[in-house]
């Protein structure tokens, strides 16, 4: 829980701190970093690293759909890591998720996104999940059609059960 509200105090100040100009629902393509702490019990040991491309498309002068794709490694890390290496166990795997939902802008440079997708398990016999991500964040402009994007969501996948993670996306966007 901590993370999070770090992660939400984090995104206000790049608010508070980027340019006074309105960015709004613009076409744009964005590349960015993820980065991923799962939640729950027994996910101190998880760490998940990737990165992700999102297309925005206006569809109201503040509303965007959005389609995004990318690789997320979800990594075992510390004495888990370890004692799985040691037994000749694997200590990573990876999934691509692929999603489709909506992006408000509120106040100029802040959002709010949801999104409804997939994630699909590279490795065999793991199968694909449910994906869906409420998120949180600010983009703010770099130059006349480039932003940096900072996004933070919570972010469930379900299949026989299901796992969670707060993810954070930092992202370079450029309009089309």
């Amino acid at each position: 829980m901590k993370k999070l509200l770090l992660s939400f105090a984090l995104v206000a100040g790049l608010g508070l701190a980027a340019n006074a100009q309105t960015e709004g629902a613009v076409r744009k393509l964005s590349i960015g970093a993820e980065f991923g702490f799962p939640t729950g019990e027994g996910s101190e040991d998880n760490m998940i690293v990737g990165g992700s491309l999102q297309y925005e498309h206006p569809v109201a002068k503040s509303f965007n759909i959005t389609g995004s794709a990318g690789y997320l490694s979800n990594m075992l890390t510390g004495d888990t890591k370890d004692a799985v290496k040691a037994f000749g166990g694997k200590t990573s795997y990876g999934f691509i998720p692929v999603k489709a939902g909506g992006k408000y802008y509120f106040g100029g440079n802040f959002y709010g996104a949801a999104e409804l997708g997939a994630a699909i398990a590279t490795e065999e016999g793991m199968g694909t999940a449910f994906a869906y991500a409420p998120s949180l964040g600010a983009s703010f402009s770099l130059a006349d059609k480039s932003s940096l994007d900072f996004g933070v969501r919570y972010e469930t996948w379900s299949k026989d059960g299901s796992s969670s993670f707060v993810g954070l996306r930092l992202a370079y966007a450029f309009g089309l």
